[in-house]
Formats: structure tokens, C-alpha cells, sequence
């Protein structure tokens, strides 16, 4: 598998050689646009707005616009420059708890797999990270877009996770949400004990892609010229919840519980593929 990036992870006066390779895979089927009529594919073309014309790749750059219909064109040089010159580098300038940061930080992971003649500078990092707990942040420009970057342990690998900076989350204050002076204590205790209930522990495989996987079946169904046989869906319930505290009974009820948890479930941590 082809590299995403290369450079190295500096920590210190430290720099370990590192090849970064996507953590996360996309097996959902790809669909292509067709001409309903003769079911051809439909494709693209960059057209100019002012000739009216295709343009080739190697005609194409970058422009920011600052005013309507004003561009300034970005060369390669210029997203160099701007990197100071920190393009092969993951600079990690911070060690911090993990559970400090807030989960929406956290965007792509890819793995860090050790660079020739890094293998053991690589070990020596992974091993101070996995024994302190604590998670490395740094910056990384990746595609021309400077990131924030979290540096954890995942086994034996250093997972690097792509992650936004302070400014790009939108504070919650910008909507309104419930007050809880609104939950009354006899909602609250049979909510809690529903939610005891379906406790559990962290097992990534047990959660399928039902959606995929029924998708999937309608496209072999067609293939075949048949007609897909799916599970009935279950009805959703919607609208306003008029009788919160009737809801909640019925939902124990069908747990065939009124107070068991499943199982006492601790908490894994889940840094490495977020």
C-alpha cells in the first residue's frame, strides 16, 4: 500500500523517520452516475466559465478569491512557503491526558509505520507514549492543509490522528437545548436504569453496517433479475413524546429487566481509530 505521506516525527531534538498509512478503510459499494435513457456513465468536465470550454488538468491552479470576480493564484511555492517549511515534519509540541481532549477534535487516523533506519528511535517513542499515558500533540501539513495531529499507541503501532484546530468547532452556545430543571427525578431514575441496562463492553465487531449490507443484497437481487427479499423494517415512533414515563416502562419491559445491567462494562479507551 502506497504511503499517504513521508517524513518524520520530531519530539525534542529527536526526529524518527515515518511513513503515515490510512487506518481506515471504505468497503461500501461505489456507484456511477449513468444517462437514464441508455444507462451510459455520465462524467465531468472542468469547463471555463467565460470560453464556455474544457480545461486540462495542467492548465488549472489555485486561486483565493478576496473580492467578486478578483482571484489571487497560489502556486505550489506559495503552500511551501506558507508551510515553513514543515511539510515533512509531525513537530509534537505537547504531552497531554487523554481525557482532556474533547472527542469532536479528533478527524482521520492513519498509522505510522517506521521509516528505514528509524525502527528503533520508533520503538523507543512508542513505548514513553504507552507508559505515561499521555497523548502527543503536534502540527502536520497534509494536502496543503496544516493540521492538528494526535500522536497515541494502538499494540505496536504509533497512530497519528488528523484533528481540528479550536476554531473549527462550533461552540454549543450558539444553540438552545434543554434546561434540566425541566427532568423529573421519577424520568431520571427510570431513564438511568434503562440506560444500566444496556450496558455492555466496548466490542467494535459486534456493530454492523445493516444499511450497506441490505444495499448490497438489492444489487445481487438485480444482477440475478430478482427481487430482493429484505427483513421487514421496524416502524419508528415519532413525533412528540406525550408520556415520557410510559415509553421508558415499555422499553425496560422489552429489556426483560427493571434494574440489571447486562454487565459491569469499564470503559476502553478509543484513541487509535476515531
Amino acid at each position: 500500500m502506497a504511503a499517504t505521506w513521508k517524513g518524520s516525527i520530531s519530539f525534542g531534538l529527536v526526529n524518527i523517520p515515518v511513513e503515515l498509512h490510512s487506518a481506515v478503510t471504505d468497503s461500501r459499494p461505489r456507484f456511477r452516475l449513468l444517462h437514464a435513457k441508455d444507462k451510459s456513465p455520465v462524467n465531468y468536465e472542468r469547463v471555463c466559465e467565460r470560453e464556455g470550454k474544457p480545461v486540462d488538468w495542467q492548465d488549472i491552479v489555485k486561486g483565493y478569491e478576496y473580492s467578486k470576480g478578483k482571484y489571487v493564484v497560489l502556486t505550489k511555492e506559495d503552500f511551501h512557503a506558507a508551510a515553513l517549511e514543515k511539510t515533512k515534519t509531525i513537530d509534537i509540541v505537547d504531552f497531554v491526558k487523554q481525557e482532556e481532549i474533547d472527542d469532536r477534535f479528533f478527524d482521520t487516523p492513519y498509522y505510522a509505520v517506521a521509516g528505514k533506519g528509524g525502527e528503533r528511535g520508533y520503538a523507543v517513542l512508542r513505548e514513553a507514549i504507552r507508559k505515561s499515558g499521555r497523548v502527543g500533540v503536534g502540527k502536520v501539513v497534509l494536502r496543503d492543509t496544516q493540521h492538528l495531529a494526535a500522536l497515541t499507541v494502538v499494540d505496536k503501532a504509533l497512530v497519528v490522528t488528523m484533528m481540528r484546530f479550536a476554531n473549527q468547532l462550533v461552540e454549543p452556545s450558539r444553540f438552545s437545548f434543554p434546561d434540566a430543571r425541566t427532568v423529573r427525578p421519577k424520568e431520571l431514575e427510570m431513564a438511568t436504569t434503562l440506560v444500566e441496562s444496556l450496558a455492555d463492553d466496548w466490542q467494535p465487531e459486534k456493530y454492523k453496517d445493516d444499511y450497506t449490507a441490505s444495499l448490497l443484497r438489492i444489487i445481487k437481487a438485480k444482477q440475478r433479475g430478482a427481487k430482493p427479499s429484505l427483513p421487514a423494517a421496524e416502524k419508528p415512533q415519532t413525533g412528540e413524546v406525550v408520556d415520557l414515563m410510559e415509553r421508558l416502562r415499555q422499553s425496560l419491559e422489552g429489556r426483560g429487566t427493571s434494574a440489571t445491567p447486562r454487565r459491569g462494562a469499564k470503559r476502553k479507551t478509543r484513541r487509535a481509530a476515531a
